[in-house]
């Protein structure tokens, strides 16, 4: 415990932005249906915030050089709760998709700085533990602050403030708890078509989940909304699903490392298909229905992306697990950027179920490929796989987080980049 103490204030600010993140993509989409806004505008507020993300990612790294951890962090969560507060300032669809995209990117490099932060704290025999306590606060802030809209209610002013005051307040134990200020991660390296020639099942998956995932996060709430759900049931609607996706990924990543992992990504994208259609046709208007079937969404939809990237990974040469999540993350984001308005423009033609028929398209095509995959390349031995690993879309940099004791990297172009980042823990 004495070797996680330094690292507490680091965490705590992760759980606050994370939460405040999470709280702001439900607020948006239930307070704009509040406001009149269309399913489509609502999901292009979706693809602003992840290209802001997208660039966020690429972006940051430049500026923590230019002027370390602390100032970047301080930067931009004071745009990202001012962009909190101008939101039920100034209610247009036009500047909330400006805000949108810049919070993208304030949030990008939030997650990056943070993320680069921890990793220059961890060492060997304490990084499973800083992992598994950082993906419990991603999971139970995200999932908790979600039950702050029921308790505020969505339609005032008082729910963006608490939001503008958690982001803030991620800037007090940043200030205060870690006197520290560790020097810039090197450039992440980012080749795509290395990547995409390592595994082209793995990219497309990623896009896909990228696809499928961001428009269930934007527009769910808008689809229990339209189907006449409260806000409380909205919430847990939201809430099943993530929570699915955080008890199933583990028993199903296990499973993975003992199988063939493309069989394991056949039956999981079957499963989500299935359960995307079941929301369709069996869910209707009641929400205990809608609140079991959406677990059971979650917990075979959330999970795709690290089993794909599980599958690139066995493919890769030793010492390029870094360079090949970060680009599955940047994959991720390309899809992630045209989900939400696709999913939205289906949902305007068709109605609010036509979301998951939107899902269930993208893992019948993805479904195809792999099985395609299956049937011209052969399978990785089991002695070459990877173990699973549990990955977090938050930034790049959290590759470098999850990397495993004596792992390599040749993501910054050099085999010392990471003894140079953290001398205090060198691998």
């Amino acid at each position: 415990m004495s070797s996680i103490r330094p690292l507490i204030p680091l965490l705590i600010a992760a759980g606050i932005l994370l939460g405040g993140n999470g709280l702001q993509g439900t607020l948006i989409a239930l307070r704009g249906a509040d406001e009149g806004f269309s399913a489509s505008v609502i999901g292009f507020m979706g693809t602003s915030y992840f290209a802001g993300f997208l660039i966020g990612c690429v972006a940051i790294s430049r500026i923590m050089k230019a002027v370390g951890h602390v100032r970047s962090f301080a930067a931009l969560a004071a745009i990202a709760s001012a962009g909190s507060l101008l939101l039920v300032l100034m209610i247009d669809p036009v500047t909330w998709s400006i805000i949108r995209f810049v919070t993208g990117f304030c949030f990008a490099g939030l997650f990056t700085t943070m993320e680069s932060w921890l990793n220059s704290g961890v060492s060997n025999h304490n990084r499973a533990r800083v992992l598994a306590i950082y993906r419990v606060v991603d999971i139970g802030t995200v999932t908790g602050a979600q039950f702050l809209i029921p308790g505020f209610g969505a339609d005032g002013f008082a729910i963006f403030a608490i939001m503008s005051i958690m982001i803030t307040l991620s800037l007090v134990p940043v200030s205060l708890g870690d006197r520290s200020n560790p020097a810039p991660p090197e450039d992440v390296k980012l080749d795509l078509a290395r990547v995409w020639h390592i595994s082209p099942l793995g990219c497309i998956g990623c896009i896909a989940v990228g696809v499928t995932n961001s428009a269930f996060r934007t527009l769910s709430p808008v689809y229990a909304e339209q189907i006449g759900m409260s806000v409380a049931d909205v919430v847990i609607f939201v809430s099943a699903g993530i929570v699915g996706g955080a008890l199933i990924q583990y028993p199903l990543g296990h499973l993975s490392d003992r199988w063939d992992r493309r069989m394991v990504l056949t039956l999981t994208t079957s499963a989500a298909m299935l359960a995307a259609l079941a929301l369709v046709f069996l869910a209707g208007m009641d929400p205990l229905s809608n609140f079991v079937l959406v677990f059971i969404f979650g917990s075979f939809a959330m999970p795709l992306f690290s089993l794909s990237a599980a599958h690139a990974n066995d493919r890769a040469e030793k010492g390029e697990f870094v360079l090949v999540n970060a680009a599955l993350m940047l994959f991720y984001s390309f899809g992630a950027i045209g989900g939400p308005f696709a999913a939205a423009a289906v949902m305007e033609y068709f109605g609010p179920h036509a979301l998951f028929s939107f899902s269930a398209a993208v893992y019948l095509v993805f479904l195809l490929i792999t099985l395609h995959r299956m049937r011209v390349t052969t399978s990785v031995p089991a002695n070459r796989r990877r173990p699973f690993t549990a990955l977090l879309r938050t930034s790049t940099i959290f590759s470098r987080l999850a990397r495993r004791p004596g792992e390599p990297s040749k993501a910054a172009g050099s085999e010392q980049s990471f003894a140079k980042l953290d001398e205090r823990a060198p691998d």
